[in-house]
């Protein structure tokens, strides 16, 4: 089998951001993944607390300068770039003034909910999948993790389903314990989240419009859905139990093996 070429698309990823177990995970796996001779990207959201010049972020020009439909409005899209250090591994970095200038991530400095998260998860997950369009580099996996990526396996089973980029690609999502108790208004979530060949039934897995209805709709359009933390595998499955053929495996993050196998026999299957 020729190198297989695994994108992580993630929340965020250490050291350029840590505020949950994600960081860690999408900081060890992928560079574990590369010692084995895979072939890695990874897409970050570039939040507001991350310091560009310490972390050496530069914007690539060549990427930027498209936009992304988010209900009514295109919004411009710009990447940036910077190596995770010792691993050679490139980070891309999916920036938009409105969306990611705050200098907290999920919640003011108050604690409050922002009551657009739902459109900046939209933004990143369409800005993403244009930015792998624009690197020309076909995935064989796509290894999304948490509840603001959960969008990305929908896309690629229907909008994307076709396009060389990814008409192969299988997707892995990764749940975590990271639930939020918000509830955004269903009808406007449903009206931002379409793209081409997504009709309101495709969605009903959303109808929820809260953080239990991304984790159904990451999981209904997964080929697999994993947790690295036992003891809420249970909790998700409860989550997903009205999808036929959908449970989350538990796989332990440590177990290098595990992951390797996953993809390699995803990836051939």
């Amino acid at each position: 089998m020729s190198k297989l070429r695994i994108l992580y698309v993630a929340s965020e990823v250490d050291p350029f951001l840590s505020t949950t177990q994600v960081a860690d995970f999408v900081r060890k796996l992928p560079a574990a993944m590369q010692e084995k001779g895979m072939e890695i990207r990874i897409l970050v959201p570039r939040f507001g607390l991350i310091n560009e010049r310490k972390n050496r972020l530069h914007e690539v020009v060549r990427l930027s300068g498209f936009t992304v439909p988010v209900g009514d409005d295109d919004k411009p899209v710009t990447i940036k770039v910077a190596s995770l250090p010792s691993a050679k591994l490139q980070v891309y970095f999916i920036d938009n003034e409105d969306y990611f200038q705050r200098k907290t991530v999920f919640t003011d400095k108050e604690d409050n909910f922002y009551s657009d998260n739902d459109e900046r998860a939209i933004f990143f997950c369409k800005g993403s999948l244009e930015t792998v369009k624009k690197l020309r580099w076909a995935p064989d996996i796509v290894h999304c993790n948490d509840w603001m990526t959960s969008l990305v396996p929908l896309y690629l089973k229907t909008t994307y389903k076709n396009d060389p980029m990814f008409k192969d690609a299988k997707v892995v999502f990764s749940v975590y314990n990271s639930a939020f108790s918000h509830k955004f208004e269903a009808t406007s979530l449903y009206e931002k989240v379409k793209l081409m060949d997504i009709e309101d039934t495709m969605l009903d897995s959303l109808k929820t419009a809260d953080y239990a209805g991304f984790i159904k709709i990451g999981a209904e359009y997964a080929d697999t859905v994993i947790t690295s933390e036992e003891e809420v595998t249970e909790k998700f499955n409860t989550i997903v139990d009205e999808l036929p053929d959908k449970k989350i495996e538990f796989v332990p993050e440590e177990n290098i093996e595990s992951y390797y196998n996953l993809y390699t026999d995803l990836a051939s299957a």
